[in-house]
């Protein structure tokens, strides 16, 4: 399977879904079982859980064939080395508010000389210390797959130059948290929020790179789209059980009145 750097660098669109609360095995063969989707990440800001519940995941998503990163706050340099041991596609760096701030977390996912990425073999990445150490180190940067969230206005300020750094492959926007940056949450489709996402699609055209979205809507993917966004983030697994839910009080509407 092509990495995701490989699939955006091919020009190809792909659907994602985001898991935080249910992290199991059962959500993502779920998923994949109704297909259509090409991967997920694992929202460890908001969410939690444990190394075995992720080095699941993570399983599950090779066995089924789907793509996966982590999103995580840019707290430490351990976390994303040891996400990306566990097996990780990439890593995400959530609330980030300015090109020093993002170039440190691109930093800590790349060994030498893009970054400052320590040496260990024995993950996942490494192939439990059976892959050759010399195609590990000179094929790992191009491998990992390093995201930086724009949802706050100190990042948007940045975008230009975030888009330019060498170990960041990816823009991310968060609709709501820039929303709230720029004074309209919760109005998804205000002018100032889409000249801000224009502002990160152009960013992004003018420095190669790809970007993605949550989108709340239809209306707002199909906007994004049309901009060039590649990452369609469109659904969670909390959401899709509410709407789940709400289907079977529809079909059974009678079984639920007072």
């Amino acid at each position: 399977m092509h990495t995701l750097k490989q699939q955006f660098a091919n020009g190809e669109r792909l659907n994602f879904f985001a898991l935080s609360r249910l992290i199991s095995p059962v959500s993502i063969e779920m998923y994949a079982l109704r297909g259509g989707f090409a991967g997920f990440w694992l929202d460890l800001e908001h969410g939690m859980a444990t190394v075995d519940q992720i080095r699941a995941a993570f399983i599950t998503a090779r066995a089924v064939g789907l793509q996966q990163f982590v999103r995580m706050a840019p707290t430490g340099y351990q976390d994303v080395a040891q996400y990306l041991e566990l097996g990780a596609g990439g890593v995400m760096a959530a609330q980030i508010h300015s090109v020093e701030q993002a170039s440190t977390f691109g930093e800590w996912a790349k060994f030498p000389p893009q970054g400052l990425r320590g040496m260990n073999m024995s993950g996942v990445d490494g192939q439990f210390t059976t892959r050759a150490a010399t195609d590990f180190y000179e094929s790992a940067n191009n491998e990992v797959f390093v995201a930086i969230q724009i949802e706050t206005s100190g990042a948007l300020e940045d975008v230009e130059a975030i888009a330019a750094l060498d170990n960041v492959d990816h823009l991310f926007v968060g609709p709501s948290d820039l929303s709230i940056a720029l004074g309209n949450y919760p109005d998804f489709h205000a002018d100032v929020l889409w000249d801000a996402v224009e502002r990160v699609s152009k960013a992004c055209r003018k420095h190669g790179k790809s970007w993605g979205a949550v989108t709340p809507d239809p209306r707002w993917a199909d906007r994004a789209v049309a901009l060039g966004c590649q990452l369609v983030s469109m659904s969670n697994e909390t959401i899709a059980l509410k709407l789940g839910v709400d289907a079977v009080k529809t079909k059974f509407a009678d079984r639920f009145l007072s």
